[in-house]
């Protein structure tokens, strides 16, 4: 596998993603300690694990989920390009949750015995750390307030927005429509619905044409009325740091 250099990153054509300066990209140069290339389906970091390194996600797509003793899983989050992976295993040692490639993915390697490094020579990279967890945590408080407060047509109209957001965002997709190779059951377990329901509200959405998922892919003909079913602002998503 050919490396890409920090100067031709991918990343740095999306719009939605904050430019690193010719003095972050030299530093990140040589904190990087390779590129790894994952086939779906890798389990990438497993909970409990306290892993070496961690990631940033250069192309591709995953999953975050957490297995109950029983074998019962919830999903955490879905994983996308300039998402940090193995942050917290960096952190506190250990990581509580699981990371799986959903499609391909290519990742940039960190060193975990160097973030001290980035702390002390770059702090305004750093500082993309610290805002990387800070979001991560305010979306786990939406994700509760949906589960807890949204009735099944709501949470799975907000989690579609949401995602189609994200990858509008990311210069992924084209007009109306996005790739989508999640499945529904991923959706059910992020929402805690049953696979049933889940699809059974798709389907509702379908046939009002206001989201249609099918074929690995998402189309929403409508997005207002999609924002107005989710109970959610239609606001764009912030630029974010990435590393």
């Amino acid at each position: 596998m050919k490396t890409v250099s920090c100067r031709s990153c991918p990343l740095a054509e999306c719009d939605s993603l904050i430019h690193h300066s010719v003095d972050e990209r030299r530093f990140l140069e040589k904190f990087r300690a390779g590129e790894m290339a994952v086939e779906a389906g890798t389990q990438i970091l497993l909970e409990g694990s306290s892993a070496p390194q961690f990631y940033t996600v250069l192309d591709g797509m995953g999953l975050r989920d957490k297995t109950l003793p029983d074998g019962r899983r919830q999903v955490i989050n879905f994983v996308m390009p300039g998402d940090l992976l193995g942050l917290q295993a960096s952190i506190m040692g250990e990581l509580n949750h699981s990371i799986e490639a959903v499609t391909p993915m290519r990742l940039c390697v960190f060193r975990r015995d160097d973030i001290w490094t980035l702390f002390r020579q770059m702090p305004e990279l750093s500082y993309a750390l610290t805002w990387i967890a800070a979001t991560e945590e305010h979306f786990l408080g939406e994700t509760i307030a949906s589960i807890g407060q949204r009735d099944g047509t709501e949470r799975v109209s907000w989690a579609l927005l949401k995602l189609y957001q994200r990858m509008r965002a990311l210069g992924l997709g084209r007009a109306s429509r996005i790739p989508l190779p999640y499945r529904q059951q991923d959706l059910a377990d992020a929402l805690g619905l049953s696979l049933v329901h889940t699809n059974k509200t798709l389907a509702k959405l379908r046939e009002r044409r206001v989201a249609d998922w099918s074929h690995h892919e998402l189309h929403v003909p409508d997005l207002k009325a999609l924002a107005e079913l989710a109970v959610a602002d239609l606001d764009a998503p912030p630029k974010r740091p990435y590393l």
